[in-house]
Parts: structure tokens; sequence; C-alpha cells
């Protein structure tokens, strides 16, 4: 796992203050969100990074644009928000997937759209995740790999994939080339 960055220990403080203002122990926002407590406090800390879906659940259970827990600043954007090829918010929350947030400008969306990069790797190179939700993904370029638990499926371009994202998941690249996928989190 990578070194956290300024931009990690921004976003843990981040976290800690709204938990604060909002006068929920560890243990509270837990339970909103769905993890363990021993979870909270790490993220907390700012010695992990903190996984995009996290933010996204306690963005959800707190009422606070994801954007704000990212960059510091809430969006604007009430009625449409349009985002030019290149121009998606950069999250570096997860160091084993590149993302773009394409609804960053837009205050309190119901869903969190990204367009996510994955590399090439090995199997036993996968990093899970899982978290409360339900994801949508349609692959745009390359091939890739999905693992849901035990199961795993291969996606080609414009095959899409709907599940639900309490199921440990995980996804490489094939033939030696990155993928590229639209994914919705909601």
């Amino acid at each position: 796992m990578s070194l956290p960055t300024t931009i990690d220990r921004d976003i843990s403080r981040r976290i800690k203050d709204l938990r604060d203002a909002l006068s929920l122990s560890p243990e509270e926002l837990a339970t909103r969100v769905g993890v363990p407590v021993e979870d909270i406090l790490t993220f907390e800390s700012g010695t992990r990074e903190v996984p995009v879906s996290y933010l996204y659940a306690v963005a959800k259970a707190t009422g606070v644009d994801l954007t704000a827990l990212i960059t510091g600043s809430e969006a604007k954007l009430h009625q449409f928000s349009l985002v030019k090829k290149g121009e998606g918010l950069s999250v570096t929350r997860r160091k084993a997937y590149k993302y773009q947030s394409l609804a960053y400008r837009f205050s309190r969306p119901g869903m969190e759209p990204f367009l996510v990069s994955v590399p090439p790797r090995e199997r036993d190179g996968l990093e899970f995740n899982q978290h409360a939700g339900e994801e949508f993904i349609f692959l745009l370029q390359g091939r890739m790999e999905v693992t849901l638990g035990k199961e795993s499926v291969v996606m080609e371009p414009q095959d899409s994939l709907y599940f639900s994202s309490t199921i440990p998941h995980a996804m490489r690249a094939l033939d030696g080339k990155e993928a590229v996928f639209l994914d919705v989190i909601i």
C-alpha cells in the first residue's frame, strides 16, 4: 500500500472535523456508514489512504457533498453540470485505479459517476473493496476481469455490469493494456 500524501491527510482531517462538527462518536459514524469502528479511526488518523467508496458512504450518511470531503469546498451547480473530456476531478482514493469524478461540480448528486482507468496486473495483485450501495460499470475500452466474491467475469467494450457493492470486488485489465470504464455508485 502506498504512503498517504498531503491530500490523503487533508481528507482524513476533513472527515474527523465533520464527525466532530456533527457530534458523532466514531462508533456512531461506523454504524451509519456500515464499517468497523477501527476503520473510522484508521482513516481519520491520516496513516492510510481513504477509499472513494468510504468517502461516498460518509457523504451520504452525513448529508455532506462528496466534493467537499475531497476538495474542501462545496459544489455549486444545482441544475446541470457539464464536464468536458479530460476535465474530471482526479481523485486518488485507491492507488490501484485512477479515478476522475464526473459530478464534482453538481451540488449533492444522487449518484457518483467516475471515469476509472485500471492497469493490467496479475490475479494475485488484486485489491478487493466492498461498501454499501450498488455499482454500475460500463466498459469503454480494453478488456477487464471483474472478480465478485469467488466469481469472475470478463468484460469487453460496451459490456455492462450491475452489482451490489457489498460483495468484495476487484478489477484488473487484461491483454497487457489499460481498461477504462464508466463507474456509477449509488
